[in-house]
């Protein structure tokens, strides 16, 4: 069984102490051993900002993110991705790394100004740009990993910025489209699988509304957020549309959306205000963009409750057409999940005229729940089966496929390679996955663990690390190592999850023991 068991049974050895989720519920949490449906999709990420560099050569226009990361006091230590992981010259290299591991599927990002150094197509191609993406693409088949591409993960081209105002302008719709059909012409005779969007929750509520991203707009009104997801929800269906009539017979792939989605506990569940809370948080975080998406067009009630309010005070807020709503209902193949943690929510009154809609909840966590590097990230399991048993029951069982799981740790010395903390938390959120497909019936067809490796960590910079293999961002030849848990997760693709019978079963159940009580664990989290 590789390393993976071997690992195992190391760990069984470990002197113990309490790694614990929260009140311990047997039926909840015990393992489940398993093996996943045939042609089950096992992947990794990354995107093109935090892993490329090469910001300017070869013709690349300047992205928001470069312009962001190069203003001082906008990310930790004064960071940026100007050579991040150097992908743009070791990609040959990490498909290597890759094969090593044996995947047979890797999600990654173009870089819009990569291709149209100004975001346009009047403004030319950068055929060098189209080339690398050429290469990584055939690099990937000839060994035989199947390429998934996102075609905007965050890095909007600065030109487009600078003269529209970026996404709250509606008019970027129409370069996007120009641009999203340049990608499926160009390289859809082999990429089968495509994203639109990356998290457009988090792009317009941390790039709009709060300033803490690029653009850096803050509007605690959430005017700004609100017109940026309207533009997005847009941008997104009309390069669907044009997939399913142009290309789709010619090339046979899908076309998805990658949601930042988040499950929420009631803190109270016999608090009316709490479930209110509860049900609140879901919509605006959850249902901002799947409801429009896989529900019947337009935004859920919360959100249209918002406009309504922010309407009243004079304030232009945009609507949905009805042919907006026929537009975007239904424009996807499957929906990408990007799940990490969980919450605990409760009531929180705002006054709409100074505060943000999202601040009418207050979320927090549980004491035991273990924490990564990540100030956000908690290690919840549970979370995840109870998010997509939601999806299956909410937005019409759609085909599911996890775009992004992963853990933190720290930029320390000596380097974290032992991840412990990190395989307990992919085997645990990975039970949960298999739990969700043969007990609920969801119809998850990919699990994809972030990050392939450490890369920029957007305003954290090189703080923290996600990945599966370390890379040293002091040595100018950024080398890259794998950790343990690379050797893990190439043990679970190899084997399609965890193996059932006497002995597998044992040394499972133990591995999971240890993981809820290993000290090693609980000192790296």
């Amino acid at each position: 069984m590789l390393f993976f068991f071997t690992f195992l049974i190391a760990l069984t050895m470990v002197h113990c102490a309490h790694y614990d989720y929260g009140e311990y519920d047997r039926t909840r949490d015990d393992f489940r051993p398993g093996t996943f449906p045939d042609g089950f999709i096992w992947s990794t990420a990354t995107a093109s900002y935090q892993i490329e560099g090469a910001w300017n050569v070869d013709g690349k226009g300047e992205s928001i993110w470069d312009r962001f990361s190069h203003t001082p006091g906008k990310v930790d230590r004064g960071d940026t991705g100007d050579v991040a992981c150097d992908s743009h010259n070791k990609y040959r290299e990490d498909v290597q790394l890759m094969k090593a591991m044996g995947l047979k599927y890797y999600r990654f990002s173009l870089s819009w100004p990569r291709i149209f150094p100004d975001g346009t197509v009047a403004g030319g191609v950068n055929q060098a740009g189209v080339d690398y993406y050429n290469n990584v693409i055939d690099e990937l088949l000839a060994n035989g990993i199947t390429p998934m591409v996102t075609l905007y993960h965050w890095d909007l081209p600065q030109a487009l910025q600078d003269r529209y105002g970026g996404w709250v302008n509606e008019e970027i719709v129409e370069h996007y489209d120009n641009y999203a059909t340049f990608a499926f012409q160009t390289f859809g005779d082999r990429v089968k699988y495509w994203l639109t969007f990356n998290e457009p929750m988090v792009l317009c509520s941390l790039g709009y509304t709060s300033g803490e991203h690029a653009p850096g707009i803050h509007d605690p009104t959430s005017v700004s957020g609100l017109s940026c997801g309207h533009t997005l929800l847009k941008a997104h269906a009309r390069a669907w549309h044009t997939y399913n009539t142009t290309f789709r017979q010619l090339q046979g792939g899908k076309v998805g959306i990658a949601l930042s989605l988040l499950w929420a506990e009631p803190r109270d569940p016999d608090l009316p205000a709490d479930v209110s809370a509860t049900d609140r948080a879901m919509q605006m975080i959850n249902g901002w963009f799947a409801q429009p998406i896989f529900g019947d067009g337009d935004y859920p009630n919360v959100i249209k409750e918002t406009v309504q309010k922010l309407k009243s005070q004079l304030t232009e807020v945009p609507e949905f057409t009805d042919e907006d709503k026929s537009l975007i209902h239904g424009s996807a193949d499957f929906l990408g999940v990007n799940h990490y943690s969980s919450r605990i929510t409760s009531d929180k009154p705002i006054d709409i005229q100074t505060q943000s809609v999202f601040e009418s909840f207050q979320m927090t966590t549980a004491p035991e729940w273990p924490r990564g590097q990540s100030d956000w990230l908690f290690a919840v399991p549970w979370g995840l089966r109870r998010l997509l048993k939601y999806i299956k029951e909410h937005y019409g069982d759609p085909d599911v496929y996890i775009t992004e799981n992963g853990w933190s740790d720290g930029d320390v010395q000596p380097p974290v390679m032992e991840d412990t903390g990190r395989i307990c938390y992919y085997m645990t959120y990975i039970d949960e996955v298999l739990k969700a497909i043969e007990e609920d019936q969801v119809k998850v067809r990919a699990y994809t663990a972030w990050s392939f490796m450490d890369n920029f960590e957007w305003t954290r910079g090189y703080t923290e690390r996600f990945g599966l293999h370390y890379v040293n961002f002091t040595d100018s030849n950024r080398p890259r190592t794998p950790k343990q848990s690379a050797s893990f997760y190439k043990d679970v693709i190899a084997n399609n999850g965890f193996p059932k019978g006497a002995e597998v079963t044992r040394i499972v159940q133990d591995m999971w023991e240890q993981c809820r009580g290993s000290d090693t664990v609980k000192e790296e989290l």
